[in-house]
Protein backbone atom coordinates (compact mmCIF):
# COMPACT_ATOMS: atom_id res chain seq x y z
CA UNK A 1 0.00 0.00 0.00
CA UNK A 2 1.04 3.58 -0.89
CA UNK A 3 2.01 5.95 2.47
CA UNK A 4 -0.71 8.03 0.98
CA UNK A 5 -3.71 5.17 0.58
CA UNK A 6 -2.29 4.36 4.23
CA UNK A 7 -2.12 7.10 5.77
CA UNK A 8 -5.67 8.02 4.46
CA UNK A 9 -6.71 4.79 6.19
CA UNK A 10 -5.09 5.28 9.36
CA UNK A 11 -6.95 8.88 9.83
CA UNK A 12 -10.29 7.01 9.21
CA UNK A 13 -10.00 4.18 11.49
CA UNK A 14 -7.70 6.13 14.01
CA UNK A 15 -9.90 5.34 16.69
CA UNK A 16 -10.07 2.04 16.03
CA UNK A 17 -6.73 1.58 15.64
CA UNK A 18 -6.27 3.21 19.14
CA UNK A 19 -5.75 -0.93 20.67
CA UNK A 20 -4.39 -2.63 17.91
CA UNK A 21 -1.55 -4.36 18.35
CA UNK A 22 -0.27 -4.59 14.86
CA UNK A 23 0.67 -0.71 14.77
CA UNK A 24 4.56 -0.17 14.51
CA UNK A 25 6.70 0.20 17.58
CA UNK A 26 8.60 3.37 18.01
CA UNK A 27 12.35 3.16 19.24
CA UNK A 28 13.95 6.50 19.54
CA UNK A 29 17.90 6.61 21.01
CA UNK A 30 19.32 10.24 21.21
CA UNK A 31 23.12 10.34 21.81
CA UNK A 32 24.74 13.41 24.27
CA UNK A 33 26.58 15.61 22.47
CA UNK A 34 27.62 13.58 19.36
CA UNK A 35 29.75 15.15 16.75
CA UNK A 36 28.14 15.35 13.10
CA UNK A 37 31.36 12.79 11.29
CA UNK A 38 31.41 10.64 14.57
CA UNK A 39 29.84 7.39 13.21
CA UNK A 40 31.97 5.36 11.19
CA UNK A 41 28.92 5.88 8.53
CA UNK A 42 29.51 9.71 8.58
CA UNK A 43 32.82 9.45 7.79
CA UNK A 44 34.61 8.79 11.38
CA UNK A 45 37.18 6.53 12.51
CA UNK A 46 35.11 5.27 15.71
CA UNK A 47 34.15 1.81 15.06
CA UNK A 48 30.28 1.75 15.44
CA UNK A 49 29.55 -0.82 13.59
CA UNK A 50 25.49 -1.10 14.90
CA UNK A 51 24.93 1.94 13.83
CA UNK A 52 26.82 1.56 10.39
CA UNK A 53 24.88 -1.08 9.58
CA UNK A 54 21.19 0.89 10.58
CA UNK A 55 22.58 3.20 8.14
CA UNK A 56 22.91 0.46 5.39
CA UNK A 57 19.69 -1.31 5.77
CA UNK A 58 17.82 2.10 6.09
CA UNK A 59 17.94 6.00 5.76
CA UNK A 60 20.72 8.38 6.36
CA UNK A 61 19.80 11.64 7.01
CA UNK A 62 21.84 14.47 6.18
CA UNK A 63 20.06 17.67 6.77
CA UNK A 64 18.79 16.76 10.71
CA UNK A 65 18.32 20.17 12.70
CA UNK A 66 17.89 20.35 16.24
CA UNK A 67 18.31 23.04 18.98
CA UNK A 68 22.26 24.27 20.01
CA UNK A 69 21.76 22.64 23.33
CA UNK A 70 20.35 19.55 25.15
CA UNK A 71 17.40 20.17 27.08
CA UNK A 72 15.92 22.72 23.93
CA UNK A 73 16.14 20.01 21.74
CA UNK A 74 14.65 17.98 23.88
CA UNK A 75 11.63 19.78 24.42
CA UNK A 76 10.82 20.38 20.36
CA UNK A 77 11.58 16.44 20.82
CA UNK A 78 9.01 16.04 23.21
CA UNK A 79 6.05 18.44 22.23
CA UNK A 80 6.78 18.78 18.71
CA UNK A 81 6.94 22.27 19.06
CA UNK A 82 9.39 25.19 19.01
CA UNK A 83 10.91 25.55 22.60
CA UNK A 84 10.64 28.79 22.99
CA UNK A 85 6.75 27.90 23.09
CA UNK A 86 7.16 24.65 25.36
CA UNK A 87 9.44 25.98 28.43
CA UNK A 88 12.84 25.87 27.55
CA UNK A 89 13.62 29.07 25.68
CA UNK A 90 16.89 28.96 26.68
CA UNK A 91 18.39 25.69 29.29
CA UNK A 92 17.16 25.62 33.24
CA UNK A 93 20.64 26.35 34.38
CA UNK A 94 21.38 29.55 32.35
CA UNK A 95 17.88 31.50 32.81
CA UNK A 96 19.06 35.24 32.86
CA UNK A 97 17.48 37.54 35.05
CA UNK A 98 15.74 39.55 32.19
CA UNK A 99 14.24 36.29 30.98
CA UNK A 100 12.61 35.29 34.83
CA UNK A 101 8.99 34.52 34.85
CA UNK A 102 8.49 35.34 31.00
CA UNK A 103 6.29 32.51 29.29
CA UNK A 104 8.26 29.72 27.70
CA UNK A 105 11.46 30.45 30.15
CA UNK A 106 9.92 28.09 33.25
CA UNK A 107 13.13 25.99 32.64
CA UNK A 108 10.89 22.89 32.58
CA UNK A 109 8.59 21.13 30.16
CA UNK A 110 5.44 23.17 30.43
CA UNK A 111 1.89 21.96 31.17
CA UNK A 112 1.04 24.34 27.91
CA UNK A 113 3.67 21.55 25.56
CA UNK A 114 1.84 18.36 24.48
CA UNK A 115 4.32 15.24 25.53
CA UNK A 116 4.32 13.06 22.37
CA UNK A 117 4.38 9.98 25.51
CA UNK A 118 0.61 11.33 26.58
CA UNK A 119 -0.86 11.24 23.04
CA UNK A 120 1.04 7.64 22.58
CA UNK A 121 0.44 5.96 25.87
CA UNK A 122 -3.32 7.78 25.54
CA UNK A 123 -3.43 5.79 22.05
CA UNK A 124 -2.97 2.65 23.10
CA UNK A 125 1.27 2.33 23.18
CA UNK A 126 2.72 1.25 26.06
CA UNK A 127 5.59 3.97 26.86
CA UNK A 128 8.74 3.95 28.58
CA UNK A 129 12.18 5.91 28.76
CA UNK A 130 15.72 5.37 30.24
CA UNK A 131 18.83 7.87 30.50
CA UNK A 132 18.61 11.76 30.42
CA UNK A 133 15.46 13.37 31.05
CA UNK A 134 16.63 17.36 31.46
CA UNK A 135 13.27 18.72 31.73
CA UNK A 136 12.25 19.23 35.10
CA UNK A 137 13.53 18.90 38.35
CA UNK A 138 10.58 18.36 40.56
CA UNK A 139 8.29 15.44 41.27
CA UNK A 140 5.53 17.32 39.21
CA UNK A 141 7.62 18.10 36.24
CA UNK A 142 9.24 14.47 36.11
CA UNK A 143 8.64 11.89 32.82
CA UNK A 144 6.30 10.23 35.06
CA UNK A 145 4.13 12.83 35.30
CA UNK A 146 4.22 13.44 31.37
CA UNK A 147 3.63 10.00 30.22
CA UNK A 148 5.95 7.71 30.52
CA UNK A 149 4.56 4.32 31.99
CA UNK A 150 7.91 3.19 32.81
CA UNK A 151 11.21 5.27 33.40
CA UNK A 152 14.62 5.27 34.77
CA UNK A 153 16.00 8.51 34.69
CA UNK A 154 18.70 10.96 35.34
CA UNK A 155 17.04 14.46 36.01
CA UNK A 156 19.74 16.66 35.55
CA UNK A 157 21.54 17.54 32.03
CA UNK A 158 24.82 15.53 33.19
CA UNK A 159 27.25 14.02 35.31
CA UNK A 160 29.40 11.02 36.36
CA UNK A 161 28.86 8.07 34.23
CA UNK A 162 29.48 5.93 37.75
CA UNK A 163 27.97 5.38 40.65
CA UNK A 164 28.54 8.92 42.72
CA UNK A 165 31.30 8.70 45.57
CA UNK A 166 29.31 8.90 49.21
CA UNK A 167 29.85 12.76 50.31
CA UNK A 168 31.15 13.73 47.32
CA UNK A 169 30.99 17.79 47.35
CA UNK A 170 31.96 17.48 43.65
CA UNK A 171 28.88 19.34 41.63
CA UNK A 172 29.61 16.71 39.02
CA UNK A 173 28.96 14.02 41.36
CA UNK A 174 25.10 15.74 42.62
CA UNK A 175 22.81 14.39 40.75
CA UNK A 176 19.28 12.65 40.59
CA UNK A 177 18.43 9.57 39.87
CA UNK A 178 14.61 8.50 39.61
CA UNK A 179 12.29 4.91 38.34
CA UNK A 180 8.66 5.37 37.96
CA UNK A 181 9.64 8.95 40.24
CA UNK A 182 10.88 7.60 43.42
CA UNK A 183 14.51 7.28 44.24
CA UNK A 184 16.52 4.80 43.59
CA UNK A 185 20.24 3.01 44.66
CA UNK A 186 22.36 2.97 41.88
CA UNK A 187 24.37 -0.86 41.82
CA UNK A 188 28.16 -0.39 42.74
CA UNK A 189 28.78 -1.47 39.20
CA UNK A 190 26.73 1.11 37.42
CA UNK A 191 27.84 2.61 34.01
CA UNK A 192 25.56 5.24 33.05
CA UNK A 193 25.29 3.48 28.88
CA UNK A 194 25.64 0.03 30.05
CA UNK A 195 22.48 0.61 32.66
CA UNK A 196 19.94 2.17 31.02
CA UNK A 197 20.24 -0.24 28.24
CA UNK A 198 19.64 -3.04 30.97
CA UNK A 199 16.50 -1.07 32.31
CA UNK A 200 15.18 -0.67 29.09
CA UNK A 201 15.41 -4.20 28.09
CA UNK A 202 13.66 -5.13 31.41
CA UNK A 203 10.91 -2.59 30.41
CA UNK A 204 10.22 -4.17 27.45
CA UNK A 205 10.18 -7.67 27.77
CA UNK A 206 7.88 -7.20 30.71
CA UNK A 207 5.43 -5.06 28.02
CA UNK A 208 5.49 -8.50 25.46
CA UNK A 209 2.13 -10.15 26.41
CA UNK A 210 0.14 -6.71 26.46
CA UNK A 211 -1.05 -6.66 22.78
CA UNK A 212 0.24 -2.80 22.44
CA UNK A 213 2.81 -1.32 20.96
CA UNK A 214 5.64 0.30 22.56
CA UNK A 215 7.06 3.82 22.12
CA UNK A 216 10.36 3.56 24.11
CA UNK A 217 12.99 5.99 24.44
CA UNK A 218 16.47 6.16 25.18
CA UNK A 219 18.49 9.27 26.47
CA UNK A 220 21.64 8.19 26.44
CA UNK A 221 24.36 10.21 28.32
CA UNK A 222 27.07 9.26 26.30
CA UNK A 223 29.55 10.69 25.11
CA UNK A 224 28.88 13.73 27.09
CA UNK A 225 31.32 15.23 29.25
CA UNK A 226 32.83 14.07 31.78
CA UNK A 227 34.69 11.74 29.96
CA UNK A 228 34.19 8.17 31.20
CA UNK A 229 34.20 4.80 29.33
CA UNK A 230 34.22 1.11 30.95
CA UNK A 231 37.72 -0.31 31.33
CA UNK A 232 37.06 -2.91 28.29
CA UNK A 233 36.48 0.06 25.85
CA UNK A 234 38.91 2.02 27.77
CA UNK A 235 42.07 1.15 25.95
CA UNK A 236 40.74 0.45 22.51
CA UNK A 237 41.60 3.57 20.78
CA UNK A 238 45.42 4.21 21.95
CA UNK A 239 47.69 5.89 19.54
CA UNK A 240 44.72 6.40 17.10
CA UNK A 241 44.95 9.97 17.68
CA UNK A 242 48.55 11.13 17.69
CA UNK A 243 48.56 12.82 14.56
CA UNK A 244 46.54 15.28 16.28
CA UNK A 245 43.18 17.68 15.28
CA UNK A 246 43.81 18.31 11.30
CA UNK A 247 45.13 15.08 10.37
CA UNK A 248 41.45 12.92 11.72
CA UNK A 249 39.33 16.33 10.83
CA UNK A 250 40.86 15.45 7.21
CA UNK A 251 40.38 12.11 7.02
CA UNK A 252 37.11 12.45 7.90
CA UNK A 253 36.48 14.85 5.26
CA UNK A 254 37.97 12.68 2.73
CA UNK A 255 35.91 9.50 3.44
CA UNK A 256 32.76 11.28 3.25
CA UNK A 257 33.62 12.47 0.13
CA UNK A 258 34.94 9.11 -1.11
CA UNK A 259 31.41 7.84 -0.08
CA UNK A 260 29.10 9.92 -1.41
CA UNK A 261 28.25 12.32 1.77
CA UNK A 262 30.17 15.28 0.59
CA UNK A 263 30.61 16.55 -2.75
CA UNK A 264 34.13 16.02 -3.93
CA UNK A 265 34.63 19.49 -4.13
CA UNK A 266 33.19 21.04 -1.12
CA UNK A 267 34.84 23.77 0.79
CA UNK A 268 34.98 22.45 4.83
CA UNK A 269 34.98 24.45 7.37
CA UNK A 270 38.23 26.13 8.49
CA UNK A 271 39.20 25.92 11.74
CA UNK A 272 39.54 28.97 14.75
CA UNK A 273 42.90 30.58 13.92
CA UNK A 274 45.39 29.60 16.59
CA UNK A 275 46.02 31.55 19.38
CA UNK A 276 47.78 31.16 22.91
CA UNK A 277 44.71 30.39 24.67
CA UNK A 278 43.71 28.23 21.67
CA UNK A 279 46.95 26.31 20.23
CA UNK A 280 46.85 23.97 17.20
CA UNK A 281 48.60 21.01 17.06
CA UNK A 282 51.59 21.99 16.79
CA UNK A 283 51.51 24.24 19.26
CA UNK A 284 51.69 22.43 21.50
CA UNK A 285 54.65 20.13 23.57
CA UNK A 286 54.61 16.59 23.31
CA UNK A 287 53.34 16.04 27.04
CA UNK A 288 50.38 17.93 26.27
CA UNK A 289 49.92 16.17 22.88
CA UNK A 290 50.00 12.75 24.74
CA UNK A 291 46.75 14.41 26.98
CA UNK A 292 45.30 15.80 24.20
CA UNK A 293 45.51 11.88 22.04
CA UNK A 294 44.16 10.70 25.82
CA UNK A 295 41.45 12.91 25.81
CA UNK A 296 39.81 11.90 21.90
CA UNK A 297 40.54 7.81 22.71
CA UNK A 298 38.60 7.89 25.85
CA UNK A 299 35.76 10.11 23.51
CA UNK A 300 35.80 7.34 20.94
CA UNK A 301 35.54 4.64 23.68
CA UNK A 302 32.62 6.34 24.61
CA UNK A 303 30.95 6.11 21.48
CA UNK A 304 31.88 2.37 20.63
CA UNK A 305 30.36 1.51 24.10
CA UNK A 306 27.18 3.52 22.69
CA UNK A 307 27.62 1.31 19.59
CA UNK A 308 27.52 -1.39 21.30
CA UNK A 309 24.87 -0.62 23.27
CA UNK A 310 22.53 0.20 20.32
CA UNK A 311 23.05 -3.00 18.66
CA UNK A 312 21.73 -4.69 22.04
CA UNK A 313 18.75 -2.97 21.48
CA UNK A 314 18.12 -4.08 18.32
CA UNK A 315 19.14 -7.83 18.29
CA UNK A 316 16.25 -8.20 21.19
CA UNK A 317 14.08 -6.87 18.56
CA UNK A 318 15.65 -8.49 16.05
CA UNK A 319 15.85 -12.05 18.39
CA UNK A 320 11.56 -11.38 19.54
CA UNK A 321 10.63 -10.97 15.79
CA UNK A 322 9.39 -7.08 16.34
CA UNK A 323 12.57 -5.25 14.30
CA UNK A 324 10.33 -5.22 11.11
CA UNK A 325 7.36 -3.82 12.72
CA UNK A 326 9.62 -0.71 14.74
CA UNK A 327 10.64 2.84 13.57
CA UNK A 328 13.91 2.77 14.99
CA UNK A 329 15.45 6.67 14.91
CA UNK A 330 18.77 7.31 15.82
CA UNK A 331 20.53 11.02 16.24
CA UNK A 332 22.44 13.47 18.40
CA UNK A 333 20.31 15.86 20.49
CA UNK A 334 23.03 18.60 19.37
CA UNK A 335 26.29 19.52 17.42
CA UNK A 336 29.92 18.41 19.24
CA UNK A 337 30.46 19.77 22.71
CA UNK A 338 33.32 22.39 22.72
CA UNK A 339 32.99 24.27 26.10
CA UNK A 340 34.73 24.26 29.10
CA UNK A 341 32.97 22.36 31.98
CA UNK A 342 35.55 23.24 34.27
CA UNK A 343 34.83 26.85 34.49
CA UNK A 344 31.50 25.61 36.09
CA UNK A 345 31.92 22.49 37.34
CA UNK A 346 35.69 23.14 39.41
CA UNK A 347 37.69 20.27 40.46
CA UNK A 348 36.60 19.10 43.76
CA UNK A 349 38.68 17.40 46.30
CA UNK A 350 39.48 13.79 45.13
CA UNK A 351 39.04 14.62 41.39
CA UNK A 352 42.64 12.69 39.48
CA UNK A 353 43.18 14.20 35.96
CA UNK A 354 46.12 12.24 35.84
CA UNK A 355 46.90 11.04 32.41
CA UNK A 356 46.73 7.61 33.87
CA UNK A 357 43.54 8.07 35.37
CA UNK A 358 41.83 10.18 32.36
CA UNK A 359 38.72 8.17 31.80
CA UNK A 360 38.57 6.43 35.10
CA UNK A 361 36.67 7.23 38.29
CA UNK A 362 37.18 10.58 39.94
CA UNK A 363 38.72 11.96 36.65
CA UNK A 364 36.80 14.89 35.30
CA UNK A 365 37.57 16.08 31.48
CA UNK A 366 36.14 17.40 28.18
CA UNK A 367 37.58 16.72 24.76
CA UNK A 368 38.29 20.74 24.67
CA UNK A 369 37.47 22.84 21.34
CA UNK A 370 39.98 22.04 18.76
CA UNK A 371 38.26 17.81 19.24
CA UNK A 372 34.90 19.18 18.80
CA UNK A 373 36.13 20.87 15.69
CA UNK A 374 36.70 17.61 14.52
CA UNK A 375 33.73 16.13 15.42
CA UNK A 376 31.66 19.01 13.98
CA UNK A 377 33.81 18.39 10.37
CA UNK A 378 32.82 19.29 7.70
CA UNK A 379 30.88 21.99 9.38
CA UNK A 380 31.11 25.34 11.33
CA UNK A 381 31.77 25.23 15.00
CA UNK A 382 29.67 23.58 17.50
CA UNK A 383 27.32 23.13 20.43
CA UNK A 384 26.08 26.40 21.65
CA UNK A 385 25.93 27.88 18.39
CA UNK A 386 22.96 28.22 15.94
CA UNK A 387 26.43 27.64 13.03
CA UNK A 388 25.79 24.80 11.23
CA UNK A 389 28.01 22.46 13.34
CA UNK A 390 26.32 23.79 16.61
CA UNK A 391 22.35 22.64 15.15
CA UNK A 392 23.34 20.11 12.26
CA UNK A 393 23.14 16.48 13.87
CA UNK A 394 23.84 12.76 12.65
CA UNK A 395 20.64 10.96 12.05
CA UNK A 396 19.30 7.53 10.31
CA UNK A 397 15.77 6.33 10.22
CA UNK A 398 15.18 1.98 9.60
CA UNK A 399 11.33 2.31 8.80
CA UNK A 400 9.17 -0.62 9.21
CA UNK A 401 8.87 -3.54 6.70
CA UNK A 402 5.81 -2.45 4.78
CA UNK A 403 7.11 1.24 4.43
CA UNK A 404 11.13 0.41 3.68
CA UNK A 405 13.26 2.38 1.51
CA UNK A 406 17.32 2.57 2.23
CA UNK A 407 19.85 5.52 1.27
CA UNK A 408 20.70 8.98 1.52
CA UNK A 409 18.09 11.02 2.57
CA UNK A 410 19.62 15.07 2.03
CA UNK A 411 16.18 16.24 2.81
CA UNK A 412 15.89 18.66 5.46
CA UNK A 413 13.83 17.77 8.99
CA UNK A 414 14.21 18.83 12.30
CA UNK A 415 13.38 17.39 15.93
CA UNK A 416 9.89 19.02 16.05
CA UNK A 417 9.17 17.09 13.20
CA UNK A 418 9.59 13.23 15.15
CA UNK A 419 6.59 13.77 17.41
CA UNK A 420 3.66 14.30 14.39
CA UNK A 421 5.57 11.84 12.58
CA UNK A 422 4.97 9.66 15.19
CA UNK A 423 1.63 10.47 15.29
CA UNK A 424 0.96 10.12 11.78
CA UNK A 425 2.65 6.15 11.36
CA UNK A 426 0.44 5.37 15.13
CA UNK A 427 -2.59 6.62 12.77
CA UNK A 428 -3.49 9.13 15.95
CA UNK A 429 -5.08 12.66 15.04
CA UNK A 430 -3.03 15.95 15.90
CA UNK A 431 -4.18 16.72 19.37
CA UNK A 432 -4.47 20.68 18.35
CA UNK A 433 -4.65 23.72 20.57
CA UNK A 434 -6.25 21.46 23.58
CA UNK A 435 -5.93 18.00 25.05
CA UNK A 436 -8.50 16.59 27.93
CA UNK A 437 -9.53 20.06 28.28
CA UNK A 438 -6.36 21.68 28.87
CA UNK A 439 -5.34 24.36 26.38
CA UNK A 440 -2.01 23.80 24.70
CA UNK A 441 0.86 25.00 22.23
CA UNK A 442 -0.19 23.08 19.04
CA UNK A 443 2.52 21.04 17.38
CA UNK A 444 4.39 22.89 14.69
CA UNK A 445 6.63 20.47 13.16
CA UNK A 446 5.41 18.42 10.26
CA UNK A 447 5.24 14.99 9.87
CA UNK A 448 8.20 13.08 7.72
CA UNK A 449 6.37 10.15 6.82
CA UNK A 450 6.32 11.38 2.91
CA UNK A 451 9.45 12.39 3.10
CA UNK A 452 10.99 9.12 4.38
CA UNK A 453 8.81 7.37 1.80
CA UNK A 454 10.82 9.19 -0.99
CA UNK A 455 7.99 11.46 -2.04
CA UNK A 456 10.31 14.72 -1.29
CA UNK A 457 9.67 17.90 0.90
CA UNK A 458 8.19 21.06 0.91
CA UNK A 459 11.74 23.89 1.17
CA UNK A 460 12.35 24.37 4.81
CA UNK A 461 10.99 27.70 6.84
CA UNK A 462 12.33 26.64 9.68
CA UNK A 463 14.06 29.41 12.74
CA UNK A 464 15.47 29.22 15.89
CA UNK A 465 17.37 31.12 18.86
CA UNK A 466 19.94 30.30 21.60
CA UNK A 467 21.87 32.36 24.01
CA UNK A 468 20.90 35.24 21.77
CA UNK A 469 22.25 33.92 18.61
CA UNK A 470 19.83 33.08 16.04
CA UNK A 471 18.92 31.75 12.97
CA UNK A 472 16.13 31.98 9.82
CA UNK A 473 16.21 29.46 7.00
CA UNK A 474 14.07 29.60 4.52
CA UNK A 475 15.20 26.77 1.52
CA UNK A 476 18.58 26.92 1.09
CA UNK A 477 18.86 30.42 2.55
CA UNK A 478 19.88 30.92 5.89
CA UNK A 479 20.37 34.41 7.79
CA UNK A 480 22.71 33.41 10.79
CA UNK A 481 22.63 35.85 13.70
CA UNK A 482 25.85 34.91 15.23
CA UNK A 483 27.24 35.69 19.29
CA UNK A 484 30.81 35.71 18.06
CA UNK A 485 32.58 33.02 20.21
CA UNK A 486 34.97 34.27 22.37
CA UNK A 487 37.38 32.95 24.84
CA UNK A 488 36.39 32.79 28.60
CA UNK A 489 37.69 36.46 30.36
CA UNK A 490 37.16 38.33 26.75
CA UNK A 491 35.03 40.71 25.50
CA UNK A 492 32.05 39.53 24.22
CA UNK A 493 31.68 40.83 20.51
CA UNK A 494 28.24 41.95 19.24
CA UNK A 495 25.86 40.15 16.94
CA UNK A 496 26.69 39.95 13.72
CA UNK A 497 24.06 39.14 10.97
CA UNK A 498 25.48 36.76 7.78
CA UNK A 499 23.75 35.12 4.69
CA UNK A 500 24.60 31.91 3.76
CA UNK A 501 23.55 30.06 0.44
CA UNK A 502 23.79 26.18 1.95
CA UNK A 503 23.17 24.79 -1.21
CA UNK A 504 26.32 25.84 -2.31
CA UNK A 505 27.95 26.56 1.51
CA UNK A 506 26.63 24.44 4.16
CA UNK A 507 29.94 25.00 5.86
CA UNK A 508 29.21 28.60 5.67
CA UNK A 509 32.61 29.96 4.23
CA UNK A 510 31.19 32.49 1.91
CA UNK A 511 29.12 35.69 3.41
CA UNK A 512 26.63 37.32 0.75
CA UNK A 513 25.31 39.68 3.51
CA UNK A 514 26.55 42.56 1.94
CA UNK A 515 25.82 41.40 -1.96
CA UNK A 516 22.35 40.36 -1.10
CA UNK A 517 21.25 43.20 1.22
CA UNK A 518 17.67 43.63 0.13
CA UNK A 519 17.22 39.57 1.17
CA UNK A 520 19.09 39.64 4.31
CA UNK A 521 16.77 42.62 5.62
CA UNK A 522 14.06 40.41 4.42
CA UNK A 523 14.98 37.34 6.60
CA UNK A 524 15.54 39.73 9.03
CA UNK A 525 12.03 40.88 9.45
CA UNK A 526 10.53 37.06 9.15
CA UNK A 527 13.07 35.90 12.18
CA UNK A 528 11.54 39.14 14.35
CA UNK A 529 8.64 37.70 12.82
CA UNK A 530 9.27 34.38 14.23
CA UNK A 531 10.94 35.78 17.57
CA UNK A 532 7.18 37.56 18.26
CA UNK A 533 5.15 34.60 17.66
CA UNK A 534 7.34 32.28 19.97
CA UNK A 535 8.38 34.49 22.67
CA UNK A 536 11.73 34.53 22.38
CA UNK A 537 13.34 37.04 25.08
CA UNK A 538 16.57 38.52 23.83
CA UNK A 539 19.55 39.93 25.45
CA UNK A 540 18.60 43.50 26.31
CA UNK A 541 22.27 44.29 24.30
CA UNK A 542 20.63 42.43 21.53
CA UNK A 543 16.96 43.77 21.68
CA UNK A 544 17.35 46.51 19.32
CA UNK A 545 18.95 44.27 16.89
CA UNK A 546 16.82 43.72 13.57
Amino acid sequence: MRLPILLAALACLAPALASAADRPNILLVVADDLGYSDLGAFGGEIETPNLDRLAASGLQLTSMYAAPTCSPTRAMLMSGTDNHLAGLGTMGEAIQPFQRGKPGYEGYLNQQAHSIAELLRDGGYRTSMVGKWHLGLTPEQGPDKRGFERSFTLLEGGGVHYKPKPGSTAKIEQITYRENGQPVELPEDFYSTDFYTDKLLAYLKEGEGSGKPFFAYAAYTSPHWPLQAPDAYRDKYRGRYDGGYDAVRLARIERMKKSGLLPADFQSAAPLPATPQLPAWDGLDEAQKRVEARKMEIYAAMVDNLDHNIGRLLDYLRQSGQLDNTLVVFMSDNGAAGERHEIFYPAAPGTDNRLENLGKRGSQIDYGLRWAEVSAAPLRLFKGTTAEGGISVPAIIRLPANLHRQGLERAVARVDDLAPTFLALAGLSDPGDSYKGQPKHPITGRSMLPMLEGQGRAEPVMAGELFGSRYFREGNLKLLGLVPWSLPGQPQPPLRWQLFDLSQDRAEQHDLAASQPQTLERLQRAWQDYARQVGVVAPPSAAKAP
